[in-house]
């Protein structure tokens, strides 16, 4: 049955706004899940107990533009430097491109300090430039060691100078939108340019930053063999981490008086410096192998790529069967309404609600104790079968709440448009979307996508999948049985179980042909994908389920971060053992977006 209702802390009305049905609204919170043990799961008292945090502009443009930060830290050179197994010589080039890169950027800081009209401003401008004066002097330390000067034995490449153009043309004021800089009026005018500036540079010092803490965290304690120790250290200290800060800040500061067309140029600027970020790192002279990107040695005439996924919390933000529930409370009839002869017969809204909540708290209740029955009091070595075997009671008990829905009657008189038109308005993961969309565009990828899903009805997966261009998928999952297209309330089942999941993820593998070697990859989130997270060759969890960590954890399993566990395996990979995914070895990584999924299976 996987969830009768979303583990989300928010109630109906929210969401419904998250779905964006356009029905009646109801106020009144849905029934807990069986997630509900973690505490963040509690509903609030109202909508309104959720207050946002209000951010500042470079903090809102960093969390939307994270996808291309991801690409930056799982681009193969990153990986290799944080992994310190970087061949030197791609790391001379790299340095003699920052080199460039800096002394541009400098140059842009002045043109700004020049600009801004605010002597505060100009103070801290003028500090942010004396820190990138000290990088260039760490660099310059660097080609010292090495006794040669690779700066001048290496010329700009196309990606170094894209950006650094970008940089000076921004700081010389050649922005759409904006007039010449001779032309410039006013004071005002003026400090616009080195808003926009700080837009284009801002994200730089932010992803250096994120970088080295990233990369930090991975050293070793008193680890004193890591050829680019320096380096991580001057971009993860206090010091370098500050001058991130204070850009933010000076950009925050700088666009107060600014109009919304204003801030969208700023917001463009900082969007096209990522994405010139992520050319400079693609754009390094790599000569060993490495393990990203996924598909990077992929030959569409010998591989095939198998992508599996989940659907409910993998894929979407509100589990199916909360939109479910709400489709079939807010169409339903009222209790003193007629319903029409000939048409099935339907429980009121107000029975409706009340009987969703009586089996929602019952399938909490016995959920949480199914898991608790299956843990062996100490945890184990890791065993595929064992697990198994534990898991077949868990599927005995999904098959049993899923007769009980049927039985009571609360999926009768559905509408499938309605039902269609919610799942093309249903909100997805960020990220998702874009990540099949590659998959199934690529001439140079030979790949299946399979959705494996205990969701009731597949109508609404597809539907969902289908607003998003990607008609392509192959849905395995339970449907709606339906007369003249209104829901009998009868489910027919195909997909209810942790068992079910693993025996389909099999039986699909068996029907490829075997003109092709296959490379499996399952995305999921539950405990319901346990066997097939296992089963994959790369298992990679997104979410946090607390019961997935728990079963898990009590039978042997390792749950690693997904760049960190890369990081190991590219080490692993530069000392000579081969870079082997297999799956049922009982180690699971752990994404903490699609974004990062995406970074690591297709790169750039």
């Amino acid at each position: 049955m996987r969830l009768l209702f979303s583990p989300s802390r928010y109630p109906i009305k929210t969401l419904f706004q998250l779905a964006r049905f356009p029905l009646r609204i109801y106020s009144s919170p849905l029934p807990p899940t069986r997630r509900s043990s973690n505490p963040m799961a509690i509903p609030p008292k109202s909508a309104a107990a959720v207050i946002p945090i209000e951010e500042g502009l470079a903090t809102r443009f960093w969390n939307k533009f994270r996808g291309e930060s991801a690409l930056s830290l799982y681009s193969p050179f990153a990986l290799c430097l944080a992994s310190g197994s970087l061949k030197i010589d791609t790391f001379r080039h790299y340095i003699a491109q920052d080199v460039h890169f800096l002394k541009a950027f400098a140059q842009a800081y002045e043109m700004a300090e020049d600009c801004a009209d605010d002597d505060d401003a100009k103070l801290a401008i003028s500090e942010l430039r004396k820190g990138v004066l000290e990088e260039l002097k760490m660099h310059n330390s660097f080609v010292q060691e090495w006794g040669s000067d690779c700066v001048k034995e290496s010329p700009v490449n196309s990606a170094t100078l894209k950006y650094t153009e970008f940089l000076l043309a921004t700081a010389s004021g050649k922005v759409e939108g904006l007039k010449a800089p001779g032309k410039l009026a006013t004071p005002f005018e003026k400090t616009k340019i080195a808003a926009y500036t700080l837009g284009a540079m801002t994200p730089c010092m932010r992803l250096y930053a994120f970088l080295g803490k990233e990369f930090q965290a991975l050293l070793e304690p008193n680890e004193l063999n890591h050829p680019y120790k320096k380096w991580i250290e001057n971009y993860s200290s206090e010091s370098f981490q500050a001058s991130a800060l204070q850009t933010e800040d000076l950009l925050d500061k700088l666009s107060v008086s600014l109009t919304g067309e204003e801030l969208n140029i700023i917001e463009k600027l900082y969007h096209q410096a990522m994405k010139l970020e992520i050319e400079f790192f693609y754009a390094q002279q790599l000569i060993q192998s490495t393990v990203v990107p996924l598909t990077k040695e992929h030959d569409h005439a010998q591989d095939r790529l198998m992508i599996f996924s989940d659907f409910d919390l993998t894929c979407t933000v509100v589990d199916s069967s909360a939109i479910l529930a709400e489709i079939a409370i807010v169409t339903a009839p009222k209790s003193d309404q007629i319903q029409p002869d000939g048409q099935i017969a339907r429980m009121s809204s107000a029975e409706l609600r009340n009987t969703w909540g009586l089996l929602s708290r019952q399938y909490t209740e016995e959920y949480e104790e199914c898991i608790e029955s299956i843990l062996p009091s100490e945890k184990v070595e890791f065993n595929y079968e064992a697990l198994h075997k534990a898991l077949e009671q868990l599927s005995d008990f999904e098959k049993r709440a899923n007769s009980r829905v049927i039985e009571s009657g609360v999926l009768k008189g559905l509408n499938l448009e309605d039902i269609k038109r919610a799942g093309e308005r249903l909100i997805l993961q960020d990220g998702c979307i874009s990540f099949f969309r590659k998959i199934t565009k690529s001439e140079n990828i030979n790949a299946n996508i399979h959705v494996l899903s205990y969701c009731w009805c597949g109508d609404l997966i597809r539907a969902a999948f289908a607003s998003g261009g990607l008609d392509v998928l192959n849905v395995h999952a339970n449907e709606f049985s339906f007369e003249e297209s209104v829901s009998t309330g009868e489910i027919v089942r195909k997909v209810q179980s942790p068992i079910d999941k693993v025996q389909a993820f099999n039986d699909i593998l068996q029907d490829c042909s075997n003109d092709r070697k296959n490379l499996t990859v399952y995305i999921g989130d539950s405990v319901g994908d346990l066997l097939c997270l296992l089963k994959a060759d790369i298992g990679i969890v997104i979410g946090s389920s607390s019961s997935l960590r728990k079963v898990g954890g009590q039978y042997g399993v390792s749950f690693v971060p997904l760049f960190p566990g890369l990081v190991k395996k590219q080490k692993e990979y530069a000392e000579g053992s081969p870079c082997i995914w297999k799956g049922q070895s009982g180690i699971l990584y752990t994404a903490s977006s699609w974004d990062d999924i995406h970074a690591f299976i297709l790169g750039w």
